[in-house]
């Protein structure tokens, strides 16, 4: 396999293995320190995960959709999700987040959540199954090549996994291709102070585990604004390793080309 592919399914074992440990009665992990629960001795992360919700939102879901939690945020905090929206939800693993949108957008909106793992869809199709929520529709597919129609959705999120995609590029013109023309998106993501080389956020973490393969602060911005998107905010916020941010990030799908 060539290298990308090499680290898609090393991404994607990861996530397969985190899925599986929450559906025998575990929690699953992510950061810095591991390869995304790959032990089950790995200890949890306190800059990822379920405790970057609040109580409210944790105690509405399911046990399940809780303890597959692996982001590095909330999107939903800055997604600003109205009554009637559409939202699509990159990788939306045990399906927090596309519950919590689907609350939010209320049943006249919808919330596709994707996600290219088996083992991940399975799981959040249960969580949505005992949260009794029916607007949502989880697809499989990977985030660099969207699996709906251009003009779908009014909001991309995302909480902690464009930084796993190993072509990012892709994934930006992805989003911008299936909002619609003034959609926006509302994400959270591991980024990498500008001082700091590729190699330099490698020997930080894992790809896996959410660090190796983030973005500079500076090459966020260009490929967002590479792909079309305008109005770039990139808000830092918690610290995750030596030099590298959890960071709120926002941008909007003009709503006509300029000629």
């Amino acid at each position: 396999m060539s290298d990308q592919s090499d680290i898609r399914e090393t991404v994607r074992a990861g996530y397969a293995t985190a899925a599986l440990k929450v559906t025998q009665g575990g929690t699953a992990c992510c950061g810095s320190q591991s390869a995304c629960c790959g032990s089950p001795s790995a200890e949890v992360d306190e800059n990822f995960g379920a405790g970057l919700y609040g109580d409210e939102d944790r105690e509405a879901l399911p046990a399940d959709a809780v303890a597959a939690s692996l982001g590095c945020g909330n999107p939903l905090t800055v997604a600003e999700l109205r009554e009637g929206e559409r939202v699509l939800d990159l990788g939306s693993g045990g399906g927090i987040d596309v519950l919590l949108s689907a609350r939010r957008v209320g049943a006249s909106g919808r919330v596709y959540g994707l996600d290219m793992t088996e083992e991940m869809l399975a799981l959040a199709l249960a969580n949505a199954e005992k949260a009794g929520v029916t607007n949502v529709e989880f697809l499989k597919g990977a985030i660099e090549s969207v699996p709906l129609p251009a003009n779908t959705v009014d909001v991309v999120i995302s909480n902690c996994v464009i930084n796993l995609s190993v072509d990012k590029p892709a994934v930006f013109a992805e989003m911008f291709r299936v909002l619609v023309p003034g959609g926006r998106i509302g994400i959270t993501d591991v980024v990498a102070e500008d001082r700091l080389t590729p190699a330099e956020r490698a020997e930080r973490g894992s790809y896996v585990g959410c660090v190796a393969g983030a973005l500079s602060f500076a090459e966020y911005r260009e490929g967002l604004e590479a792909a079309g998107f305008g109005g770039v905010e990139i808000t830092p916020t918690h610290e995750v390793a030596d030099g590298m941010r959890s960071a709120v990030v926002r941008a909007v799908k003009p709503s006509a080309r300029a000629a």
